[in-house]
C-alpha cells in the first residue's frame, strides 16, 4: 500500500530521479535516494513544508542537482520504476530510513548537514536525519 499518492507519471518521474542521482551506487543507492524523497513528502517540515506531490518534491528548487542535468531527462526504465514503487509503498532502508538530506562530498562526510546529524555513508553519499521536534513526522510509520 502506498504511503504517498502516485500516478504512473509520478512513478516515472521518481524513477528518473533515482537513476540520475544514484545509478552508480546500484539498487541500494537508488532505493536510498527514493527514501529521502518520500521522507520529504511525509515529514512536511523544515525546507520541505508544503510538499504534497512527487513532482513538487523532485522539482523543488535546489533540492536535486540531477534535475538540472540532461541525464535526468532520459526515459524511465522498468527496473527503476520498480524501485520507485517500492519506496512509494513505504519500504525504507538504513541509512536513509529517516533521512531528509543526503549529498556527495569530495571527501569525508561532515558531522552535520543543514544542522542535522550524520547518520552514515553509503558508497559516495552521506545521509542526515532530523532531530528536532519540527520533523518528528518522518519517524511515523504510517503517515
Amino acid at each position: 500500500m502506498a504511503v504517498v499518492k502516485a500516478s504512473s507519471s509520478d512513478i516515472d518521474l521518481l524513477a528518473r530521479l533515482l537513476r540520475a542521482e544514484a545509478e552508480g551506487e546500484g539498487v541500494q543507492g537508488m532505493l536510498l535516494v527514493g527514501n529521502v524523497g518520500i521522507n520529504r513528502l511525509r515529514a512536511n517540515c523544515s525546507d520541505f513544508k508544503g510538499l504534497r506531490t512527487i513532482p513538487q518534491m523532485v522539482f523543488q528548487p535546489h533540492a536535486f542537482e540531477a534535475t538540472t542535468k540532461g541525464y535526468f531527462y532520459q526515459r524511465a526504465r522498468t527496473a527503476e520504476k520498480r524501485l520507485a514503487q517500492r519506496t512509494i509503498n513505504g519500504e525504507r532502508f538504513w541509512p536513509a530510513k529517516y533521512s531528509l538530506w543526503y549529498f556527495r562530498p569530495q571527501g569525508d562526510c561532515p558531522q552535520t548537514w543543514y544542522n542535522q546529524p550524520f547518520v552514515a555513508r553509503f558508497k559516495l553519499h552521506c545521509f542526515y536525519q532530523p532531530t528536532g521536534e519540527e520533523c518528528q513526522r518522518v519517524y511515523n510509520t504510517f503517515g
